[in-house]
């Protein structure tokens, strides 16, 4: 089990700190909206992991790959949801260059704001389902409890995210204090709105 568990952490570790869909959310987030709602995304994201884990480990996330309806469905409202983010991130930096920098909104609305779009494009990626269940298996050691060692993998998983996502909130909010000018925080919301929709795009051409 010492063996399987170090062996998925290695694993684990080098999907997570691949550039990706959630790592841009908080990087956008961090820098346009500061190092609390980066974290507020970034606790969104842990918690759509944490309820794909536990579907894993019950088996709900087969039904993805079994069922293409299912996989099609959660596909589907996944790039719509990404689309509109996208195209709200547009609106914004086309909003704010008419003149000086946006009012800050409220720090609690901007916190749930973040933390329910951590939780959104997490759990209506049906990758991140596909994920845990081709993943997990590989690293699963002969006659071991499969719910439980499903829940070891995913808290080890989300431990490693967290620590990922504190560092790159705390780098993507400092860079963001540094560089204050309305154009920088504008340019961030075009680049991050085009990716979104890249993101929608690439997920509905893809397949189980």
């Amino acid at each position: 089990m010492a063996t399987a568990v170090l062996a998925f952490a290695l694993a684990a570790m080098i999907v997570n700190v691949m550039p990706g869909l959630d790592t841009l959310l908080v990087l956008r987030t961090s820098i346009v909206q500061g190092r609390r709602s980066g974290l507020a995304a970034a606790l969104g994201i842990l918690t759509g992991c944490g309820v794909w884990g536990l579907a894993t480990a019950v088996g709900l996330t087969a039904l993805l790959t079994a069922s293409q309806v299912a996989y099609d469905v959660v596909r589907v409202c996944g790039a719509a949801y990404l689309v509109w983010l996208g195209t709200t991130a547009l609106w914004r930096a086309r909003r704010k260059s008419g003149g000086g920098a946006a009012p800050e909104p409220a720090v609690a609305a901007t916190g749930f704001a973040a933390f329910r779009a951590g939780v959104g494009t997490n759990l209506l990626n049906p990758k991140a389902g596909v994920f845990y269940m081709s993943l997990v298996p590989q690293f699963m050691p002969h006659g071991a409890p499969v719910f439980g060692t499903t829940i070891l993998f995913t808290a080890i998983d989300l431990v490693e995210l967290a620590v990922w996502f504190w560092l790159v909130s705390g780098a993507a909010a400092a860079l963001g204090d540094r560089l204050r000018r309305p154009s920088f925080r504008r340019r961030m919301e075009q680049v991050s709105g085009v990716a979104f929709i890249g993101f929608a795009a690439n997920l509905l051409a893809d397949r189980p």
